[in-house]
């Protein structure tokens, strides 16, 4: 007994041109949230040292930890 041929199968037909504005939507998206996940993590670590400097402040004892702005 033999065994049957196996014919190839066609490729599957691919876009002769590469959808590259789904591309970039998705990397500029990617981008922006990134960008945001940043700003977020510096802000919160600009928030969490103050907090820590007025805790030292205070758990030394001092009454006056305010920050004072110089004027301008």
């Amino acid at each position: 007994m033999s065994e049957p041929e196996s014919k190839p199968e066609p490729a599957a037909k691919l876009p002769t041109k590469p959808q590259s504005g789904d591309n970039r939507r998705g990397a500029i998206a990617g981008l922006i949230i990134a960008a945001v996940i940043l700003a977020v993590g510096l802000w919160l670590a600009r928030d969490l040292t103050a907090a820590s400097k007025m805790q030292d402040c205070l758990m030394s004892g001092r009454s006056n930890c305010n920050v004072i702005e110089p004027a301008r």
